[in-house]
């Protein structure tokens, strides 16, 4: 194949923007490994699920940076990011949002749940009970949200990270099998090595590496 050739025109075009892809990534995923030290195979599977539009379930313990992976990853990418503290008193209108109604405007306006980020952390999923839960499934599969017959889109990207307890534990609800389906990895975050704990505890505390984490590319370059 000659380089003038019709074929190798056609390929340039997309090795450069693989190139690009590839370099953009490698960007993002040192941004985030500067907050979730020593877990390079989580950080990298939390991107492969961005790109391919999905969602994350982490399985683990409290306190293994389940947050600071979700909030390290939205800085890096110039996204929002929102987090539900799954009770379970917690109603679906507190996650999707709901209609108020406005004296001034004498009319019912409609007020954005947490739902409406590019990238929410669900903490303790599972805690919530299933009617709960499943106002989650129309966002994670159609990103979108309807409230009263009315129908909001989500922004791009949208990603939900969602934690959830061992089954055994008290107060827990196992996830339905649709809502399991919505999710396209589970991961395990597990505690530190001892030589990341070394490197976490000689370094920056975490809270301020996580806000000096600063956008390494922006939603639109690497996800649009």
């Amino acid at each position: 194949m000659t380089p003038g050739s019709p074929s190798a025109n056609t390929h340039a075009p997309v090795d450069q923007i693989l190139g690009e892809l590839h370099g953009a990534v490698q960007r993002i995923a040192a941004n985030v490994e500067r907050v979730l030290v020593g877990k390079p195979d989580v950080v990298r599977l939390a991107l492969v699920t961005l790109l391919a539009e999905g969602h994350l379930l982490v399985e683990d313990v409290p306190g293994v940076g389940k947050t600071s992976l979700a909030k390290a990853l939205a800085r890096s990418i110039d996204c929002t990011v929102s987090r539900v503290q799954f009770t379970p008193d917690l109603l679906p209108s507190d996650i999707t949002g709901s209609s108020i109604y406005n004296r001034q405007e004498n009319d019912f306006e409609f007020r954005p749940g947490p739902i409406f980020a590019n990238i929410v952390v669900g903490d303790e999923i599972n805690r919530a009970s299933p009617k709960t839960q499943s106002a989650m499934l129309e966002c994670m599969e159609e990103h979108q949200v309807t409230v009263d017959a009315n129908t909001y889109p989500l922004g791009s990207p949208f990603m939900v990270i969602a934690t959830q307890n061992p089954i055994e534990m008290e107060g827990t609800y196992a996830l339905p099998e649709a809502q399991r389906d919505r999710f396209t990895a589970r991961v395990s975050i597990g505690y530190p090595d001892p030589a990341a704990e070394l490197a976490m505890s000689t370094s920056t505390p975490a809270t301020t590496r996580s806000t000096t984490c600063g956008p390494s590319r922006t939603r639109h370059r690497c996800c649009g």
